[in-house]
């Protein structure tokens, strides 16, 4: 990547805008007045123009973007329900001659700073031919108001001297989650109301009220969740759909993600043992990873340790859930891994010490947990308890401590945390395939360990003008990783129906960091 490195990409992550865009009304006429006494109708959604969000960081596209908001209820289904101002920047395409149909971009998370997307967008060459629309979802940040939770951030910053499923970590986090609950719901906030039917629903009201006609969609992670949503329940004006890094919204549930996690990490261990210095090198990984997951949950190790950007040495807990959640976080990357374990079963565990000590800086209040809270708890918890976790952690790692197990990847204690947030289960609202004859791109990882590859199968054959594509080699949110996923992209976007992928054939995982003995 030209500009932007991937280590910034994994770990994800005063400027004027030209104001030039008119108010257009969505088109759609309001509901009648309500009686006197009676709260009022939802009032329809519309765009204000307004100026660009200004990141801490300056993003040099947002110098040239026409900016504002889309004002939508937060709430479609009640009457009287407040407004919520979401953030959008439309960037010009980079072609003097510019195809007529834009691309809308739909992030990963869900919570996740979209902003913080563009540069990598950008990289990847999302608005070479096309204007480029951001959207921050809903209780994002830069939306009026967001569902941040600093709180939990706060928590983030100390978890790392704490065990990762450790009884005071749990106190502590819950703790966070009700205190950041209690002041979003006495500032207002409808926690119901912030999930994937109402994602999408401002989605198709944003095309509405641009004016825009048909435009293409890109979502990953989450951001394909809820383009597949969207396309199911707004297929209006969609030209065609590209989603990477698939998460199905009939499949996503919370043990669901130990399938993700043991499939992504079985193929980048199958992959060093395709290349002979990796197999040489390190014979039996699956048997390494295992035996340092079960050493540290038994007996973790508690060190001093320095930020990988600087600052005063913090303490550091390393058990067997940390090790773990720190593959699943892609530190280190899946080319170091076989490296940092072997490192690690021999007294140095520096690469993944200094991976856990990065969780001690925190970008307080940039992350929207309470947007995460609110589709993973009404979405992805229903149906499903504490046991069944453990029960789908046994199967996919046979034989790792249950403490490790009973986590959620990347989740831990979440169903205690949706005790607390309480909102209404919709899981047979959104736990649907979508069907649809709209042409399709589905991109997929095969060293994903939060979305397994293998997942896009079913999605693609409900999908019936599909294209799907395994990109070796490669982990979660593909395209800004890979040149030949982005001419693949462009190629779709200019003929949905016939893209060109002739050179995914050829592509090999590369090699993996090899370290002497």
């Amino acid at each position: 990547m030209p500009k932007h490195s991937i280590q910034a990409l994994t770990a994800a992550a005063a400027l004027v805008c030209l104001a030039a865009i008119g108010p257009t009304p969505s088109g759609a006429a309001g509901p009648p007045a309500a009686p006197a006494g009676q709260p009022g109708p939802v009032a329809p959604s519309r765009f204000v123009p307004g100026p660009c969000p200004k990141p801490p960081e300056p993003i040099e596209a947002l110098g040239d973007a026409r900016c504002g908001f889309l004002e939508v209820p937060e709430n479609r289904s009640r009457p009287g329900s407040r407004t919520l101002k979401l953030a959008v920047a439309r960037i010009e395409a980079a072609s003097a001659k510019p195809a007529a149909d834009p691309v809308v971009f739909m992030a990963g998370g869900p919570g996740a700073d979209t902003f913080d997307d563009i540069p990598f967008l950008i990289d990847a060459g999302l608005n070479k031919d096309r204007e480029l629309i951001i959207m921050a979802q809903r209780g994002t940040r830069y939306d009026q108001p967001n569902l941040a939770c600093p709180e939990v951030d706060r928590f983030n910053a100390q978890a790392v001297g704490l065990g990762y499923d450790a009884q005071r970590a749990e106190q502590l986090f819950l703790k966070a989650v009700q205190d950041c609950r209690d002041r979003l719901t006495a500032d207002g906030a409808d926690l119901s109301a912030y999930n994937t039917t109402e994602n999408a629903a401002d989605f198709a009201d944003l095309r509405t009220a641009l004016g825009i006609a048909q435009w293409n969609v890109y979502g990953y992670s989450y951001g394909s969740n809820l383009a597949l949503t969207y396309l199911r329940l707004h297929p209006e004006g969609i030209r065609a759909v590209a989603i990477d890094s698939i998460a199905p919204p009939q499949s996503v549930t919370l043990p669901w993600t130990w399938g993700s996690t043991a499939e992504g990490i079985r193929t980048i261990f199958e992959a060093c043992a395709a290349q002979p210095a990796c197999k040489d090198r390190y014979p039996d990984l699956p048997r390494l990873l295992t035996e340092q997951v079960r050493r540290l949950e038994a007996q973790p190790l508690t060190l001093d340790v320095t930020p990988p950007d600087g600052g005063k040495p913090v303490k550091t807990v390393l058990d067997g859930g940390a090790l773990l959640n720190l593959i699943v976080a892609f530190t280190p990357r899946p080319k170091d891994m076989p490296a940092a374990l072997d490192e690690l079963s021999r007294g140095n565990p520096e690469r993944f010490a200094k991976a856990r000590a990065a969780g001690s800086v925190q970008k307080v209040g940039e992350f929207a947990h309470g947007l995460t809270n609110s589709i993973a708890c009404s979405e992805w918890a229903p149906g499903y308890t504490e046991p069944d976790v453990l029960k789908a952690g046994q199967k996919a790692f046979p034989g790792w401590p249950d403490t490790v197990l009973a986590q959620v990847p990347q989740l831990p204690f979440q169903y205690a945390a949706c005790g607390i947030w309480n909102v209404p289960d919709r899981a047979s609202v959104q736990r649907v395939p979508t069907v649809s004859s709209v042409p399709a791109l589905v991109i997929s990882g095969t060293f994903d360990v939060k979305t397994g590859a293998s997942w896009a199968e079913g999605v693609s054959r409900d999908l019936s003008d599909s294209t799907a594509v395994q990109v070796p080699g490669i982990g979660h949110w593909v395209v800004p990783q890979s040149p030949c996923a982005q001419r693949v992209l462009a190629s779709f976007l200019a003929r949905p129906t016939a893209p060109d992928t002739g050179c995914v054939d050829d592509l090999e995982p590369g090699p993996f960091t090899i370290i002497p003995k």
